[in-house]
């Protein structure tokens, strides 16, 4: 990637700007429930304080109204969370767009950059007010980095000095690797409810992949294209064409036994009853919600066998434990195959974490909306400039 890296750089003395992708999930009492992205983020933070560097990071957090600020989507669980695991002070400062006063050596962190009006618009006044915070900007927020936003691709367009910091690259590289020259068998795993939102993912990895292993609400749109009865189950109706020339023109593996429940939304629970059916044998007032066990087993020999695998989405609606089993087993299969494995989107993570088996996924990308885009072949904002940038360098 020919970008500049913040791991070249020397940083001593320099006041160091990071945008982190830092956008935790918080309970109703505001309490963080995954600390997935603080913890990737801790490496390249350590880095710079080793370097010598005066450290600014900046987030999101949620979807506040942009200008205004708000308790609920404050970063202070967030700066609690990274004084603990970085052992030492992380004040929170809140008016800082205009210039904060820092000593050598610390270490803050910036409150929710979409409390400044312009940051989703990219207006480049406000990206020029945060340029003028550093010396050197690190460009870090893989997941962000298909928005071009002022803290993400206006920022830097204007700093004095704008990089790619080591998580940001080990996410391109990771990516690069399995997209570019994958080893084969090439499989990839693609979940979720609905086709709609990931029919670009889909039709480009049909491209791509050798097998391409569909599960959750889009397999139950290929189960209906294959001339399925799916009951109650969530499937596109109007997409039925487009998953019966997907099929026609890879190989795409869908549910061909179900776990189904008859109890609506609104009762599900961990104790659900459930029952395992054919595709063939659903009724019309059952829900898929789950692969069978069938499914489940030729799913994982699949992965078994694969070189090369990346996995974006459930295969059910794994949050609940009576609907979890095909998520949980096809999760372990890819976390025991010796492919070269990148898992990447949120309820992706969350199963991981779930399931306790992020020590065993060769890659794990922190990003949802940009690891989807780079699958598709879309280059991302934040990555151009930082190209740019080294290439005028």
């Amino acid at each position: 990637m020919s970008v500049i890296h913040m791991s070249d750089l020397d940083l001593s003395g320099k006041r160091v700007l990071i945008r982190q992708d830092l956008n935790v999930p918080l309970d109703e009492n505001g309490e963080i429930t995954s600390d997935i992205r603080i913890k990737a983020s801790l490496p390249t933070i350590k880095l710079a304080l080793e370097k010598g560097a005066t450290v600014m990071i900046m987030s999101h957090l949620g979807r506040p109204t942009e200008g205004e600020f708000d308790d609920a989507f404050s970063l202070k669980p967030v700066a609690a969370n990274l004084a603990d695991a970085l052992d030492r002070p992380v004040p929170l400062i809140s008016d800082w767009v205009d210039g904060i006063e820092l000593n050598p050596g610390e270490i803050v962190l910036l409150e929710n950059v979409r409390f400044n009006e312009g940051e989703s618009e990219n207006d480049l006044k406000l990206a020029k007010r945060m340029a003028k915070l550093c010396d050197v900007f690190v460009m870090d927020a893989f997941g962000t980095a298909h928005r071009a936003h002022a803290s993400t691709e206006g920022v830097a367009r204007f700093a004095p000095v704008a990089c790619s910091g080591p998580l940001l690259t080990a996410e391109l590289d990771a990516l690069g690797k399995a997209l570019d020259k994958p080893e084969r068998p090439f499989v990839a795993l693609v979940g979720g409810a609905k086709v709609s939102t990931k029919l670009n993912v889909l039709e480009a990895l049909s491209k791509k992949v050798d097998i391409l292993i569909v599960g959750g609400g889009i397999s139950n749109t290929f189960v209906a294209a294959n001339g399925n009865e799916v009951g109650n189950s969530l499937y596109e109706k109007d997409l039925i064409p487009t998953a019966q020339k997907l099929m026609k023109e890879t190989e795409i593996i869908f549910a061909q036994d179900v776990r189904i429940t008859k109890e609506g939304f609104g009762d599900w629970n961990h104790n659900s009853v459930t029952a395992v059916r054919a595709t063939n044998e659903i009724a019309a007032d059952e829900e898929i919600i789950d692969y069978g066990p069938k499914t489940v087993e030729q799913v994982s020999q699949i992965i078994k066998n694969a070189k090369t695998m990346i996995w974006n989405g459930p295969c059910g609606v794994f949050e609940f434990d009576a609907f979890a089993n095909g998520t949980r087993d096809v999760a372990k299969a890819i976390a025991a195959s010796d492919a070269f494995s990148v898992a990447g989107g949120g309820d992706t993570l969350a199963a991981i974490d779930k399931f306790g088996l992020s020590k065993d996924v060769s890659y794990i990308s922190t990003g949802g909306g940009a690891f989807l885009e780079l699958v598709e072949g879309k280059e991302l904002p934040a990555v151009a400039i930082l190209k740019q940038r080294a290439k005028n360098a």
